[in-house]
């Protein structure tokens, strides 16, 4: 069997909004305390999106979101792949488009991650030095 081809597009208006939101309210650890509503907002403010589609279908398959200041510094959230899609190389795909081939490929980026370490780590990503500080949430989940 042949192996299926992905096309990566960072064009917003063709991110499949549904389809993000079903997998980041259901699957994604790191995505059930946000509401429809914040996640609508979340894109619409987004700096910069690249999702993936499978060449044949049209689905999108896999997704990743940035924030930054256009400048100097960029957080990547959000990067997931479908399993019907993983095994493939996406995940590196998406985060290379994001971050090493796309605007910010200067930039200073930050993530958090519980899972993926070792595709981040391919990307220059490294724990934090003593700099760093990080407020953690202050109140608990919106969303169960």
């Amino acid at each position: 069997m042949a192996e299926r081809q992905f096309v990566l597009d960072d064009d917003p208006r063709w991110v499949d909004r549904d389809a993000a939101w079903a997998f980041l309210s259901t699957d994604a650890y790191w995505g059930k305390m946000r509401t429809r509503e914040m996640f609508e907002h979340q894109l619409d403010t987004a700096w910069r999106v690249v999702a993936a589609y499978a060449d044949d279908t049209g689905e999108m398959v896999g997704f990743a979101r940035a924030m930054s200041d256009g400048a100097t510094l960029a957080y990547l959230a959000d990067v997931y792949v479908l399993p019907v899609a993983s095994g493939q190389g996406l995940g590196k795909r998406l985060v290379q488009a994001m971050i090493d081939d796309g605007p910010g490929a200067a930039f200073r980026w930050m993530l958090h991650t519980d899972d993926a370490h070792e595709l981040y780590a391919k990307f220059g990503n490294v724990a934090p030095d003593h700099s760093y500080l990080q407020r953690e949430r202050t109140q608990p989940p919106l969303r169960d």
